[in-house]
């Protein structure tokens, strides 16, 4: 990939869905470009397409149309194990629910990508293990996730979206289930991890306060992206 070159470029990108007789656009010609290691924040309201533009990103998901590259993987050109090959390596996600399996305990969930992903060796599980302590959940490696509280959760969520050291990291609103508290403490662990790494992030939440945060702000409008000025945004907030 050329040092020039943004790590995400989406270009023309379409998807629509059926809903009975009538087809409803999603994203709509979209364009987007981020350059490594950014934090950006996306925003719109409910039902604008910001969960089906993330999933396209991560390439769990295919356009209609148009086209998505990841550094220099053009991901509309794979398959879906295709797809799934890269995701496992590269993206990591992290989703309102937690997603955590239940009946695997907080370190194989953390490690559970490594595995699938075929680079689970011992230096790979020990720097996995290594975040775990870093996100604040030390000595729960052997416990179940329903044994955790919501914030504790998110927090083995943060560190398994971090375990495969991913190109990017998506998150759809990562704080929904969580206390204003709670939500706080675990974006400032997030911000903190990917801005240690140089890890690109994208967040998708209505949390306007998150703008403070960000290098960038976009805002999703009848499938479309628009480029907000942080100042207005956290004015609004």
């Amino acid at each position: 990939m050329s040092a020039k070159a943004p790590l995400i470029a989406l270009r023309d990108v379409v998807k629509s869905y059926q809903e009975g007789d009538t087809t409803r656009t999603v994203l709509n010609g979209l364009d987007l470009s981020l350059d490594g290691g950014a934090f950006v924040v996306l925003m719109g309201r409910s039902g604008a397409g910001k969960s089906t533009l993330l999933n396209i990103i991560s390439g769990i998901d295919r356009p209609d149309a148009g086209r998505v590259r990841i550094g220099d993987t053009e991901l509309t050109t794979l398959n879906e194990t295709e797809r799934t090959r890269f995701r496992r390596r590269h993206i990591g996600f992290i989703f309102q629910s937690f997603n955590l399996i239940s009946t695997l305990t907080v370190a194989e969930n953390i490690t559970l990508p490594l595995e699938l992903s075929g680079a689970l060796d011992d230096a790979a599980e020990q720097r996995a293990l290594e975040v775990l302590n870093r996100v604040g959940v030390p000595n729960r490696g052997d416990s179940f996730p329903d044994r955790l509280s919501g914030g504790e959760q998110q927090r083995v969520a943060v560190a398994r979206a971090l375990s495969t050291e991913p190109l990017l990291v998506l998150a759809d609103e990562p704080t929904g289930n969580l206390d204003y508290e709670t939500g706080q403490q675990v974006l400032d662990l997030l911000t903190t991890l990917v801005r240690d790494t140089g890890t690109t992030l994208l967040v998708a939440t209505h949390d306007r306060a998150l703008a403070d945060r960000a290098d960038r702000v976009l805002t999703l409008h009848q499938g479309r992206l628009t480029e907000a000025r942080l100042q207005d945004v956290a004015a609004a907030s």
